[in-house]
């Protein structure tokens, strides 16, 4: 399938090789996970589980969606505005040039539209509707964050890619011009040309892979950007790792910080953060306003859908945080954002319906996990 991507090669594999993240046959995490992270009295989900298991892990109504496209049409009046368009999808506004993270906008985090963890509903705008964009930003390469269709269409504006290390033989298959493509190790920083905005590729604690056999072959990153007057985090996927204060020391506070929370689960939680787990990785950043991303878009996880939502209003509460929770494609800056709101709950109008049963004779015998 095309939606797989491609190996790297040649100079582009030397560079991967140099890396101080490759361990002789792929990329590895560095930094050691804490205890208690991954609790190892809980098993895996099986595909069984996937399928079957859990409730109301998929909004049973609509979830509310506004049209940004008249809020882009003014600056942002305190030069930092982000908009979610859902799961990881966040168009940032930063001091005049707009950035996109993990765009998402396919039917399935899959690679065949046939199978796989459907879309809840469309993002809020079309592709073709998005203002000019200045840097697409690609943190890893699972297809919840790098999405096939997507890509091609992205392919065909000038936009430049800025990416982890191996991904952009991905971003070359789908299409990116090769002189469009930027990868980045950890601590590498990328300067755009006219302008005085910084991406810097930091750690995180995840891994990579769109097939059985290749995981690990790409890095995976957060990123953090940077202009004189703002900064902005945006974890892509992690588990919880002291890294994060060392993002901190050298490269300073946020003004805002996207953090993973959903698809998490005791069997997985050190690569993953959840609601809780967030929080701490925030205060290890330094704090910020914070903007929660991955949920409310794919079922992905045995959590009910809304799970991390309700999790993240009650502790942010109590801890005092700058929680910002806007509805799909309500564009929001966090200097003049006023006290989140739980809008997910009208969301769930009537009974869900219960998943079909599978049989066990269809399900393969090996999957990788999680699925994200």
């Amino acid at each position: 399938m095309k939606a797989l991507g491609k190996k790297a090669a040649g100079a582009r594999l030397e560079r991967m090789r140099a890396s101080p993240m490759w361990a002789g046959d792929g990329f590895r995490n560095v930094y050691p996970i804490a205890p208690g992270l991954r609790d190892p009295s809980v098993k895996m989900p099986s595909l069984k589980d996937f399928l079957c298991g859990g409730e109301r892990r998929v909004p049973t109504g609509h979830l509310p969606a506004l049209d940004p496209r008249h809020a882009w049409r003014k600056p942002a009046e305190s030069g930092l505005r982000a908009t979610w368009l859902g799961h990881s999808s966040v168009l940032i506004e930063i001091d005049g040039l707009r950035l996109l993270t993990d765009p998402v906008w396919g039917p399935r985090a899959s690679p065949t539209r046939l199978a796989g963890p459907k879309r809840f509903q469309p993002a809020p705008v079309r592709l073709k509707e998005l203002p000019p964009l200045d840097l697409v930003l690609v943190s890893h390469d699972h297809y919840d964050h790098l999405d096939y269709p997507t890509i091609r269409e992205l392919a065909k504006t000038t936009t430049p890619f800025v990416t982890s290390l191996g991904v952009g033989a991905h971003l070359e298959a789908f299409g990116v011009a090769p002189e469009r493509i930027i990868e980045l190790d950890w601590w590498e920083s990328y300067a755009h040309p006219g302008s005085e905005l910084t991406v810097t590729a930091t750690p995180s604690q995840h891994f990579s892979g769109r097939g059985l056999k290749d995981r690990n072959a790409t890095l995976w990153s957060s990123l953090s950007i940077r202009t004189p007057r703002h900064s902005v985090f945006f974890s892509g996927d992690t588990g919880l790792t002291g890294q994060f204060e060392e993002i901190r020391e050298r490269l300073g506070a946020f003004d805002l910080v996207m953090l993973e929370v959903g698809a998490h689960h005791p069997a997985w939680g050190d690569i993953h953060l959840g609601p809780d787990n967030a929080l701490k990785a925030l205060d290890l950043l330094g704090g910020g306003a914070f903007l929660p991303v991955h949920w409310g878009t794919f079922n992905l996880a045995m959590h009910a859908w809304d799970a991390p939502a309700e999790a993240l209003l009650a502790h942010a509460e109590r801890r005092g945080t700058r929680l910002l929770m806007p509805r799909l494609g309500e564009a929001m800056e966090p200097a003049h954002a006023e006290r989140a709101l739980p809008w997910w709950r009208g969301v769930d109008t009537e009974a869900a319906p219960s998943p079909a049963p599978q049989p066990e004779e269809a399900m393969p015998k090996s999957l990788p996990w999680p699925l994200d």
